[in-house]
């Protein structure tokens, strides 16, 4: 199919606008009837999205469009007395749209803050700046900032026992642009081919970096009986938003960025998740779970049981953002077994 085709001159000035809002599927017979991804040979034929149309005269191929209603979560207690993940997915604007998860800590107080005021500061942001990676880098920096004030109002030196969150969004721009911000340990992933590939790196002092940081500022590093490394041997992670307390030890709210165009004919999904799933399942074996399921939604809760069924005592949440190559690619040549041996995993040794 050639995008020129696509982009045809529409008879009617109300045909113009019926195609230019990218809400609709195009016909290449002539016969009104949708066309399937597979004509397009990106999409497996079991999905039919429409194209994004402004998007696709932009790159010059068909792109699809993204579905909020199509997106996956889950997100349960585990073991804790409250769940203090906190899941968004929203459109920020038409051709912009944008997830994220939040795993407070210290109370659900932080997490709940950016939950809700996290795409304020990204709207903000991009007013002044186009750049995705500079407006979330931007956001999640006026979100601690405001943070701060909003907790602590009257008494703005108190922020002992100060709650704090991690922070991982993601935006999609055209359909194709997508940038990750993360501070923390939750993470983002895209399933490439059948095969993840990581978009974050986790901020613990195990990180050699992180490590010198929180050392330059005057902070220490101590390990756990179990061998988790913390910040003053409260914080298992070296940045948040919030954690007010550490800040003089070099706990910073900066995000981490990353920027990767995604490829419809090869990308399956992009998955957000709490470190109540990643540390018991790589990422890899949420990739070839994901890809056994039939949709986004069913993908989303098995992965946060398997989370609990493996042992996990703190909240499971992940967020699954299906892309063109769904249900084309399976992982591995081998299918994954749900009952697998909690020992080889290498985890309960």
């Amino acid at each position: 199919v050639q995008l020129l085709h696509l982009s045809e001159e529409p008879q009617t000035q109300s045909d113009l606008h019926h195609r230019l809002d990218g809400s609709v599927r195009f016909d290449t017979d002539g016969s009104g009837q949708p066309v399937t991804w597979d004509s397009f040979g990106i999409w497996d034929n079991r999905i039919e999205e429409p194209v994004l149309l402004p998007s696709s005269i932009r790159y010059g191929k068909p792109i699809p469009q993204v579905s909020l209603s199509r997106v996956g979560c889950a997100s349960v207690l585990g073991l804790r007395k409250q769940n203090e993940d906190r899941l968004r997915v929203a459109r920020i604007h038409d051709n912009l749209l944008y997830f994220a998860v939040f795993d407070g800590h210290g109370g659900p107080h932080a997490a709940d803050y950016c939950y809700t005021f996290m795409e304020k500061f990204i709207r903000d942001a991009l007013e002044e700046e186009d750049d995705l990676e500079k407006v979330l880098k931007k956001a999640f920096l006026d979100a601690d900032k405001a943070l701060h004030t909003h907790l602590m109002p009257d008494q703005p030196h108190v922020v002992h026992s100060v709650p704090g969150t991690t922070a991982t969004v993601a935006m999609l721009r055209d359909g194709v642009e997508l940038v990750v911000g993360s501070a923390g340990d939750s993470r983002a992933m895209l399933c490439r081919k059948g095969r993840a590939q990581k978009l974050t790196a986790d901020h613990t002092p195990d990180r050699k970096d992180e490590r010198l940081r929180i050392q330059r500022h005057g902070g220490f590093v101590t390990w756990n009986s179990v061998g988790q490394a913390n910040v003053n041997g409260r914080l298992a992670m070296t940045r948040s938003i919030g954690d007010f307390h550490l800040k003089d030890s070099g706990v910073i709210a900066e995000p981490d960025t990353t920027r990767i165009m995604v490829q419809h004919a090869n990308d399956s999904f992009l998955t957000l998740t709490s470190d109540g799933i990643n540390f018991l399942l790589s990422d890899q074996e949420i990739c070839d779970v994901i890809n056994q399921c039939p949709d986004p939604t069913e993908a989303a809760q098995v992965i946060a049981e398997q989370a609990l069924q493996y042992g996990s005592d703190d909240n499971a949440s992940i967020l699954i953002v299906p892309f063109g190559a769904w249900g084309k690619h399976q992982s591995s040549a081998s299918t994954y077994s749900m009952s697998r041996n909690f020992s080889s995993s290498g985890r309960w040794a």
